[in-house]
């Protein structure tokens, strides 16, 4: 029987390199699966916060449809400043522009 002759009780270089080998894996690993669930759980929380959130107001695309009297009045005011510009140009004399004025006021 042959008995080999060792150290007993303390490691020697390369199991101590092995050991810390196998604790930092076994700590990256645990730290690994942390973040993964860390970050599952706040995929789930702004899933749930984006289902609670009440939807927004929906959008008008139609423009407001002008009153008859807007619009009535938008004209009459166009045709009397297009009077002045024709009057102010010499186009229409002073009596001339005097009579469309009155017909368009009349």
């Amino acid at each position: 029987m042959v008995f080999r002759a060792g150290r007993i009780g303390r490691p020697g270089l390369l199991g101590t390199v092995a050991r810390t080998a196998v604790v930092a894996g076994t700590a990256r690993a645990t730290a690994n699966a942390v973040d993964r669930h860390a970050q599952r759980r706040a995929t789930e929380s702004q899933a749930y916060a984006a289902q609670q959130a009440p939807p927004p107001p929906p959008q008008q695309y139609a423009q407001p449809v002008p009153s008859p009297a807007e619009t009535e009045s938008a004209d009459l005011v166009g045709k009397l400043h297009q009077l002045g510009e024709l009057h102010a140009s010499g186009v229409l004399s002073d009596d001339e522009f005097a009579a469309a004025k009155r017909q368009l006021l009349g």
